[in-house]
């Protein structure tokens, strides 16, 4: 399916040059203008926040690598598995740098409109991370 394999082209090359090497704007290649992110947080961030987030992230994490294990494609849907590890050398929300090497793993689920995704609904544990940064503990009593 053509329209698949460029569409996955696209997500596998605007992420490594955004996750992999901070280059933010490849991201303009994919997703619109009118872009949506959604997760944990009560208001959905647009294409500009999302991108601020990620320049925050590989601040504090300067050696972030981020791997796309799955993607698959159905129809205008992408469902794309993925684990970032890294060191957090920089100040993160308010966190100060803690030097713990962390890793966090999630799956978003993407929502195209031609070539463009329009909409993301992202799930992973934050506390996961908290709780490696040692910020919080789970799973105790």
């Amino acid at each position: 399916m053509p329209h698949s394999d460029a569409r996955r082209g696209l997500i596998e090359k605007a992420w490594a040059a955004a996750w992999g090497e901070g280059d933010v704007d490849a991201l303009d290649a994919v997703l619109s203008p009118a872009y949506l992110r959604h997760s944990q947080d009560p208001q959905p961030q647009d294409l500009n926040s999302f991108k601020a987030a990620i320049v925050s992230t590989r601040a504090a994490f300067p050696d972030l690598v981020t791997t796309i294990d799955d993607i698959v494609m159905e129809g205008d849907r992408a469902a794309i598995r993925w684990h970032s590890s890294g060191t957090h050398e920089n100040s993160l929300l308010g966190v100060p740098a803690t030097r713990r090497r962390v890793e966090v793993s999630g799956a978003t689920f993407a929502r195209f409109e031609g070539d463009r995704v329009v909409e993301e609904h992202v799930t992973w544990d934050p506390r996961a991370l908290l709780a490696a940064l040692g910020v919080i503990r789970v799973g105790q009593d």
